[in-house]
């Protein structure tokens, strides 16, 4: 029998971590998407009870909250994206 000389597996190529910045945004997508998801669906629900109890079931009152609290969820991610390093400074678009 020929002797064959088997190689010892290879230790397993690590990926790098991923860079910090990219780390701090995929943390302010996340914070926005569930702002958005929780300010909507909050704003949805007091505009169904105002339709119900004051404007006679209207459907306009549901969709003026959900406007509501979508809005609300887009200033606030807006503001933290917009926001440096340092609280209190607002960031100026030329």
């Amino acid at each position: 029998m020929p002797e064959t000389s088997i190689a010892p597996p290879s230790a397993p190529v690590s990926r790098p971590a991923k860079p910090v910045s990219e780390a701090l945004l995929n943390e302010k997508w996340d914070r926005c998407l569930s702002s958005l998801l929780i300010r909507s669906s909050l704003g949805l629900s007091f505009g169904v009870v105002f339709s119900v109890l004051l404007f006679k079931r209207r459907a306009w009152p549901a969709w003026v909250g959900l406007g509501f609290g979508a809005g609300r969820a887009y200033e606030e991610c807006n503001g933290s994206f917009l926001r440096t390093g340092r609280e209190g400074v607002r960031v100026q678009r030329p």
